[in-house]
Order: C-alpha cells, then sequence, then structure tokens
C-alpha cells in the first residue's frame, strides 16, 4: 500500500489518570512529525483525541499538557456525602456528576461540535442496555466526551439521540475495531498501561474499581490486536514499564509525562515500525528486590 492511500489514525485508549502517558507519546509522535488522518478515542482517550484533534501540532499538545498538569483528582471525582448518600438509598444511579469536566470541555475545546473539530475525531462510548459499542463522529462534542467517560455508577449516562450512553471502555477499551470501520489502514495504537510494579491492589472501592477495569482494558488490547493483526498494520506505542502509579492517583502526573515522551522518543529511533506489541502488554509484574 502506498502513502497516499494508506489512511493512519491515532486510537486513543482508557485508563483514567494514566491518561498522562499519552499526552507524552503525543509529544514524542509530533516531535518525530508522525502525524494521523483521524483519532479516535474512548474515555479519557477521547478527551485526549478531541484536544489534540483542536490543534494537532507542538502548540495544541502543549496546551494539553498544561490542562492536565493542572488537574486534580477532585476536578474529576467530586464526590459528596449527599451525592453517595442518594446513591446508596437507591434515589439516583450514580455517585457524583461531572460539573468540573463539563467546565473544563465547554471552557478549554475551541470547536463545539465534533465534525468541526480541524482533525477529524471519533468518540467511542458504549450503549446501556446491549452494551455495543457506539461511534459518534457529528454533535455535541460535550455530551458525546462525557458520554464516553461515564464510568457506569460513578457518571451518570447520557443520553443521545434517544440512546442511553456509558463509558467507552465497557466495549472497547482500544478502539481498534471502531477505527478500522471508518477507514484506517494504519493504526498507531497509543495506550495507558498497567502498573506493573505495585505490591498491592490499590486501596479504595473507586481505585480498585478502576484499576481493574484498567486490567481488563489491556487485556482485551492485547486481543484486539491479534484480531486485527491482518487486516490492517498496527503498529503499539509500548506502554510505560515500571509502572507504579494507579489510574486514581492524579499526582504523578508531571513524571508520567516526561517519562512517556522520553521512553516514545527512544523507541521511534528506528522509525515508526510494525513491532510485535506482547512484551510490552502481556500481563506481568516485576519482582521486588
Amino acid at each position: 500500500m502506498t502513502s497516499a492511500t494508506r489512511k493512519t489514525a491515532f486510537v486513543l485508549a482508557g485508563g483514567g489518570s494514566l491518561g498522562a502517558v499519552q499526552v507524552g507519546m503525543l509529544k514524542a509522535l509530533n516531535r518525530e512529525q508522525i502525524r494521523p488522518d483521524f483519532v479516535v478515542g474512548a474515555s479519557v482517550g477521547a478527551i485526549n483525541a478531541a484536544y489534540y484533534a483542536a490543534a494537532p501540532d507542538e502548540s495544541g499538545i502543549a496546551r494539553l499538557e498544561q490542562i492536565w498538569m493542572n488537574l486534580r483528582r477532585t476536578d474529576i471525582f467530586p464526590f459528596s456525602a449527599l451525592g453517595t448518600l442518594l446513591c446508596l438509598l437507591g434515589r439516583r444511579d450514580h455517585f457524583t456528576v461531572p460539573l468540573s469536566l463539563r467546565t473544563l470541555i465547554a471552557s478549554q475545546l475551541p470547536y463545539k461540535r465534533l465534525e468541526d473539530a480541524p482533525l477529524p475525531c471519533h468518540v467511542v462510548a458504549t450503549d446501556a442496555l446491549d452494551g455495543t459499542e457506539v461511534i459518534l463522529s457529528s454533535g455535541d462534542v460535550e455530551e458525546a466526551l462525557l458520554a464516553s467517560a461515564a464510568i457506569p455508577a460513578v457518571f451518570p449516562r447520557v443520553t443521545i439521540a434517544g440512546q442511553a450512553l456509558i463509558d467507552g471502555c465497557v466495549s472497547s477499551s482500544t478502539p481498534i475495531c471502531a477505527a478500522v470501520a471508518l477507514g484506517a489502514t494504519r493504526l498507531v495504537i497509543i495506550p495507558t498501561g498497567t502498573p506493573c510494579v505495585l505490591q498491592a491492589p490499590p486501596r479504595g472501592a473507586l481505585a480498585l474499581v478502576m484499576h481493574a477495569l484498567n486490567l481488563m482494558a489491556m487485556s482485551r488490547l492485547l486481543a484486539d490486536v491479534d484480531r486485527f493483526a491482518d487486516r490492517c498494520e498496527l503498529i503499539v506505542v509500548p506502554p510505560l514499564c515500571p509502572l507504579a502509579v494507579n489510574t486514581y492517583d492524579f499526582s504523578q502526573t508531571g513524571d508520567l509525562i516526561r517519562r512517556a515522551e522520553a521512553a516514545t522518543l527512544h523507541w521511534l529511533e528506528g522509525g515508526l515500525q510494525n513491532k510485535d506489541p506482547h512484551h510490552a502488554l502481556a500481563p506481568h509484574h516485576h519482582r521486588s528486590d
């Protein structure tokens, strides 16, 4: 296939606070002048994809980096005693509402509708009834991103065109299938990774739930890589390893971005090639001294 007929998609996975890793990867890819024809994202990967699509260049990625540097856990998960009580009493089906995330999208994203993104951007959510993957390519970008990041029981589902939607990671942690359906012939997968050097599971209900979802997501990614290997060119940017930060920890953002940029630049020294991703994606842990 010639470069003229090849269609490249950046595919951004979900992964909570580890979405910061993707910023460093995007910095490295941009520095090496590797750019896509369109982007596809799920959950936090959808949010990163939407911001990248607003300005897919050094200045745009720098703005995304600054947003991440200013994020705190309470900005994304503003839990309250009243909200928790209402959920436990069955008065509502979610613990909190993403008011800060909605404000961040509305104030920082320079376009209002997905089809107006300077770089084509597609957001993946999940049908709350049957669990199927839903690709959003047009319409209100704020609602699309909130739907893609609507972690079940944590955030409320989002209804778009009469369809109740929840987090894209439920149906497709890394929307490889969506990218292929949209016409991509070369996929650059930008994962968030798995904390492979944790000495114990994270403490706290939500931290543990997000950790479990992350483990499921990486397992699904590896399966999808095998599934689509013969249908398109698949290139997986290696996730950080070793990694000790869980998906609920927003205190290590700067270090994650710096490490991811350096590691990706090192990996790119041999060029953007289809390298076997199994050694980096397969479940593993590191023995402590």
